[in-house]
């Protein structure tokens, strides 16, 4: 019989319940303790014991810990997990801070334990359709990714803006799904709500193999939008995360000749596929790929390295807006996505 590994969550706030949903039920792990000073009024730890420490939780002896807490103590905890030498899966970003990832990524790899960041989007269905058929070069050369990520702001997240919350999800997922790194990022943000951080983020870049790249982010419109598209020789993927739907349109040589119509449509149309994919939850998938991992299996997680180079093209992002100029990035050996060469 396989052994059960042994979990730990530190915060119950809005990704912390929805862990502890998912590790309470997950085969061949138990929840067997929950950090959360603040304590569970509402009994999201799906009735594992709330502790009011790290080190209650470490005390109780865990193989690994999912870190869900605000994002400003991602690094002293993730530290002391690695100090007690217990594994962990973190949640985006890594560290509110190029220097804590870097000293998250030391931590753990020093002591040769797992490590992954909790970039979910990886882990939706759409995504990783779209990954699997770029990968097989079903678009040929891509020429441009685009995202849109918006709406209302969210009340739970009062440490960091935009660029760090949300526009990291578009950062990881361009990589990832590409292959490539970011050498370069130009930067415009306001904030319009009163709050310290910007809250609407409009980027511009290019990835190492020149793709272009466009991100607009904000958290500012009633309008929810999860919105990726990749434009490559062949044609363009449109990937809607929040329906997790993956469209294909492709080019073609069928001339409009409706005169009025061409206007509108362009010259020539090609066949929209909307593809059918098997949709389970995002978080899911990504939580049974941290476990095997653990475990010591292939599995396709986000690593640390991974998760600092998002926070360094995140910080590029803040840097330009601020300067007002494009900043490189380069000497990187792997993609937010990518393999290390």
């Amino acid at each position: 019989m396989t052994a059960v590994l042994r979990a730990g969550l530190i915060g119950l706030g809005s990704m912390g319940r929805n862990h502890a949903r998912i590790l309470a039920g997950l085969d061949g792990v138990a929840l067997v303790g929950v950090v959360d000073p603040m304590g569970d009024k509402n009994g999201f730890a799906q009735g594992a014991p709330v502790l009011g420490t790290v080190e209650e939780l470490l005390a109780l002896g865990i193989d690994y810990a999912v870190v869900a807490c605000p994002t400003a103590l991602h690094e002293p905890v993730g530290l002391q997990l690695a100090e007690a030498g217990v594994c962990a899966l973190i949640e985006k970003p890594l560290a509110d801070s190029v220097e804590g990832a870097r000293r998250l990524v030391e931590a753990f790899e020093t002591r040769g334990l797992v490590a992954g960041v909790g970039h979910i989007e990886r882990c939706n269905p759409a995504l990783r359709s779209l990954r699997t058929r770029l990968e097989a070069g079903e678009l040929g050369d891509v020429y441009q990714v685009v995202t849109r990520r918006q709406g209302p702001f969210p009340h739970r997240i009062a440490d960091v803006g935009v660029v760090k919350d949300l526009a990291t999800h578009d950062i990881d997922l361009t990589g990832w799904v590409t292959g490539q790194s970011y050498t370069s990022i130009a930067a415009h943000t306001v904030s319009k709500s009163g709050r310290p951080h910007e809250d609407m983020v409009s980027a511009v870049g290019q990835l190492s193999d020149g793709t272009m790249v466009n991100h607009l982010v904000n958290w500012l419109s009633p309008l929810k939008e999860r919105f990726t598209s990749v434009t490559g020789a062949r044609g363009c993927y449109i990937a809607d995360t929040l329906t997790a739907d993956l469209t294909f349109h492709s080019n073609a040589a069928v001339a409009t000749e409706w005169e009025a119509l061409r206007a509108f449509r362009g010259v020539s149309e090609g066949d929209m596929i909307r593809y059918a994919i098997p949709k389970r939850e995002p978080l899911l998938v990504e939580h049974e790929l941290f476990r095997d991992a653990v475990l010591g299996k292939p599995a396709d997680i986000c690593t640390l390295q991974q998760g600092l180079q998002t926070v360094e093209v995140a910080a590029a992002v803040l840097e330009s807006a601020s300067t007002g100029s494009a900043v490189r990035l380069g000497g990187r050996d792997s993609a937010p996505g990518g393999v290390a060469s």
